[in-house]
């Protein structure tokens, strides 16, 4: 039995799902039949375009945006960093057990 992929929608596609949902001129149901998707999945994409349009107008969460990514940056610097140092430390290790083993 073959498991079934899950459908992907575009991003364009929810925008304009979600824009004939605030239309209000079909009801939902008549949009999940136009469109062959579930009703509870067309209410949490209305849900979730409702929850971000107060972050379109703020400049806030630009700036907050961009804390973020210097902070991803710093840590991924970091983790770079320390993934050296245990590769180093790796080789050498395995270098001296060479040599160790080679004595016996």
């Amino acid at each position: 039995m073959q498991k079934q992929k899950r459908k992907q929608y575009t991003a364009e596609l929810k925008a304009k799902i979600v824009k004939e949902i605030l239309r209000e001129e079909k009801t939902v149901s008549q949009l999940s039949a136009e469109y062959g998707i579930h009703s509870s999945q067309l209410y949490k994409w209305r849900d979730q375009a409702l929850a971000g349009f107060p972050g379109l107008f703020d400049d806030q969460s630009e700036k907050a945006q961009a804390v973020k990514e210097a902070e991803w940056e710093k840590e991924r610097e970091a983790l770079y960093a320390e993934i050296g140092r245990l590769t180093t430390e790796k080789l050498w290790l395995e270098k001296k057990s060479r040599t160790l083993f080679k004595e016996r």
